[in-house]
């Protein structure tokens, strides 16, 4: 899968999930939610997506290491990868 929105973020749901997140904080003015959806991504990054890419470099190898070295996990933030 490396086409559509997998060619411009590795994890594409969880990256939707913390937007929509962000998105009804902010509109409905929730400063409580803002810090919820952002102590939610960085736990999901490192708690889920970093155990999820230890498994597939496991089983994908080189062609795995070779997408994550093109695609951000997240979406245009290298320190991420």
């Amino acid at each position: 899968m490396t086409s559509g929105v997998f060619a411009l973020s590795r994890n594409p749901i969880y990256l939707g999930n913390t937007l929509l997140l962000l998105g009804l904080a902010l509109a409905l003015h929730w400063p409580w939610l803002l810090v919820t959806a952002l102590v939610a991504a960085v736990s999901v990054n490192q708690l889920a997506i970093k155990r999820e890419e230890r498994h597939l470099a496991a089983r994908f190898g080189p062609v795995f290491a070779e997408y994550s070295q093109r695609v951000p996990r997240w979406f245009g933030f290298p320190r991420l990868r």
